[in-house]
C-alpha cells in the first residue's frame, strides 16, 4: 500500500511540475498541439537515454535467454489481466457488447488458457479491445489537451495522463504482496519492451526526428482508438482517375491517339484472348499462301499465340 501511495504521489508531483513550467515552455512558434515542445523534448531525451542504456539491453537479454513460446505466454498473461481494465472502461462508455466480450475473454483465458498463458479467446474469435480511462474521458467529450511526455511513462496528454492512476487501481497485481507485485511489474515492463524491440529499431533507422515521429504516431493512434477511424483521413495526394485528370508525361491521354504504342513507334502486342473492340483488320496472306486459306496450325495465329508486330518498316 505504501508503494502504491508513493507511485501515485510521484505521478502527481510530475504532473504538478509540468503544469508549473507550462508558462515558460510555451511560445509563438510552438506546434498548436504541442505547446510544451521544449520541455517535452528534454524529457523525451531523458527517457530515450534510459531506454538505450537500461531498458533495451535488459529486454534484449530477456529475448536472448528465453524461448519464444515462453515470451508469448508471459505476454498473454499480462494481456489477459488488461482485459479487466478494458471491461471496466467499455462498461463506463456503455459499450455493452464490447464489455461482454472483454469479460468472456478474461473468463475463457483464465479458465481454459491456464491463467491467461494461452490466448484461447482470440482463437475462438473474441476480439481484443484496447480501452483506458483517457479514452473513456474522450468518449464523453473531454479534450485531450496539449501533448505531454511523462518521465519514464513516455508519450501522453493532459487527459491521458490519468490512465496510469486508474489502470494501477484496476490491475489485480496492485493488491498482491509487495514483493510479488514489484517482481510482476518488472516482468511486465521487460516483456512489453521486448515486444517493441523491432519497432524501435525501425524507428531509430527511419525517423529523422524521433521525437516528432513518436508524437505524431501517438496522437494519430489515440485519435483512431477514440473514433474508430471515422474521424481520420489520409493525406490528399491528388486523384488522377477523374475524367479531367491530366495524363503523366509520355503516357497516352484518355481517349487520345497521340500517346499510343504504335504512334510512338513501339511494338504492338495483341492478346488473341481479348474480345475485339471493333472490326478485325484483314490480315494479308503469307507469301506463297492462297487468299482465304486458314492459318497453319504451326503458325502463331493458328496456335492461338499472341501476334507481335514490329511497326518499323522492313527496309528501315
Amino acid at each position: 500500500m505504501a508503494a502504491g501511495n508513493f507511485r501515485t504521489l510521484g505521478v502527481s508531483v510530475a504532473m504538478a511540475g509540468l503544469l508549473a513550467t507550462a508558462g515558460c515552455a510555451t511560445g509563438p512558434d510552438r506546434r498548436p498541439g504541442d505547446p510544451l515542445e521544449p520541455m517535452n523534448r528534454a524529457i523525451f531525451s531523458f527517457n530515450d537515454g534510459l531506454d538505450k542504456y537500461i531498458a533495451r539491453p535488459v529486454a534484449q537479454a530477456y529475448v536472448n535467454v528465453t524461448p519464444s513460446p515462453f515470451r508469448t505466454a508471459v505476454s498473454n498473461f499480462f494481456s489477459n489481466l488488461g482485459d479487466i481494465g478494458n471491461f471496466a472502461n467499455n462498461l463506463l462508455q456503455l459499450k455493452i457488447t464490447d464489455a461482454t466480450q472483454d469479460l468472456v475473454r478474461f473468463a475463457f483465458n483464465s479458465t481454459f488458457g491456464i491463467g491467461g498463458l494461452i490466448d484461447i479467446a482470440s482463437q475462438a474469435g473474441l476480439p481484443k479491445h484496447h480501452q483506458d480511462f483517457g479514452l473513456t474521458l474522450g468518449h464523453y467529450g473531454v479534450p485531450s489537451g496539449p501533448y505531454l511526455v511523462l518521465p519514464v511513462f513516455g508519450p501522453s496528454s493532459f487527459r491521458d495522463a490519468t490512465n496510469w492512476l486508474v489502470a494501477f487501481r484496476l490491475d489485480p497485481i496492485t493488491y498482491m504482496d509487495p514483493a510479488v507485485r514489484n517482481i510482476l511489474f518488472g516482468v511486465n515492463f521487460v516483456s512489453a519492451r521486448a515486444d517493441l524491440i523491432g519497432a524501435t529499431d525501425i524507428l531509430s533507422q527511419a525517423a529523422l526526428d524521433k521525437y516528432a515521429f513518436v508524437r505524431d504516431a501517438y496522437t494519430q493512434r489515440r485519435q483512431y482508438l477514440l473514433t474508430g477511424g471515422t474521424g481520420t483521413s489520409l493525406p490528399d495526394y491528388g486523384d488522377d482517375t477523374g475524367d479531367g485528370a491530366a495524363a503523366p508525361e509520355g503516357a497516352s491521354a484518355p481517349g487520345g491517339t497521340g500517346g499510343g504504342s504504335q504512334e510512338q513507334g513501339l511494338p504492338t502486342y495483341d492478346d488473341p484472348g481479348a474480345a475485339p473492340s471493333g472490326p478485325a483488320p484483314a490480315t494479308p496472306p503469307a507469301p506463297g499462301a492462297s487468299p482465304g486459306a486458314a492459318p497453319s496450325p504451326s503458325s502463331s495465329e493458328g496456335a492461338g499465340l499472341p501476334k507481335y508486330e514490329d511497326p518499323a518498316p522492313a527496309g528501315k
